[in-house]
């Protein structure tokens, strides 16, 4: 997925530094190794935050951001996010991830949990019956999409027999239950490693997976990205912000594409964009000029 952005200046360089910040090869993770390699949580995560990271440089470089924009991220692209918005560097963002998905899969190792996609159904009620089964609702994503997350037997039991009021339910091949209790040490880690970062406040607005809300404190930005491991993800929050905000177009960062389709579900009429490779930067620069002709 990174191949066609290290043909970028600087791309590469840049890559195998950030390399080094995580003891990972992340130029072989991201241009020749097969899923078997990339499938673990620890080495997703810096691989996820890495590319978002590349092509946000590129978007910098050749578009005019307009300065009302709104930056967020889901789960760990919430990383990439404060960097985007200033209140990270780049290399503080990677490194972070590079713990934070470390410590995940630790912590994954602990117990046998598991998470499951529930389709359809008022969200309320939804998040009510996962109480009953004692799960979680790990990813509230909108677009009549939450996660569960908990015990493996509980997952198991949901995907066997789902209420009438969900359309379906699907099991996620997933190492844990991310954003719950059970990420509990995982989360101590990462707070270790953040004790050492100085923060800047966002220049940029930046929305948060707890609520939806734009943070203007980078301390509370990092308090925040410690806390979410084993807090519920508000997709959905952040998706209403967007839309109380007017939101015309959305551009998804690489690895692009499951955000975008939450997006074309939920805000009616919003152009979207998954930006998979340095060609789609034209058609995020189409939907902007054709924003301010409007």
């Amino acid at each position: 997925m990174l191949a066609p952005w290290l043909e970028l200046d600087g791309a590469r360089e840049r890559l195998t530094a950030w390399s080094q910040v995580t003891g990972l090869d992340l130029v072989e993770l991201g241009t020749v190794a097969d899923a078997d390699a990339i499938k673990d949580t620890a080495v997703t995560q810096p691989l996820v935050v890495a590319a978002a990271l590349l092509a946000f440089e590129q978007v910098e470089r050749q578009l005019d951001l307009p300065a009302d924009v709104l930056i967020a991220g889901h789960s760990v692209g919430e990383l990439a996010a404060a960097a985007m918005a200033g209140v990270l560097t780049t290399d503080d963002a990677v490194a972070l991830a590079a713990v934070r998905g470390r410590e995940m899969a630790a912590a994954c190792d602990l117990a046998p949990t598991g998470m499951a996609a529930v389709m359809g159904g008022d969200p309320e009620e939804v998040v009510a019956w996962l109480a009953e089964t004692g799960l979680s609702p790990a990813n509230r994503n909108g677009a009549g999409q939450i996660v569960a997350a908990g015990p493996i037997d509980a997952i198991d039991a949901i995907v066997a027999e789902k209420p009438d009021f969900v359309k379906k339910v699907i099991k996620l091949k997933v190492a844990g239950a991310f954003h719950t209790h059970f990420m509990a040490p995982a989360q101590d880690a990462l707070r270790e490693r953040a004790a050492g970062i100085t923060t800047a406040d966002p220049t940029r607005t930046l929305l948060s997976n707890a609520d939806g809300d734009a943070v203007t404190s980078g301390a509370e930005v990092l308090e925040r990205l410690v806390a979410q491991v084993t807090l519920p993800v508000r997709w959905d929050a952040c998706l209403a912000t967007m839309a109380a905000r007017g939101v015309h177009a959305t551009a998804e960062l690489p690895p692009a594409g499951a955000l975008t389709g939450l997006a074309k579900r939920e805000l009616t009429g919003v152009k979207t964009i998954a930006v998979k490779s340095p060609d789609d930067l034209a058609k995020v620069a189409d939907n902007l000029s054709a924003e301010e002709t409007s």
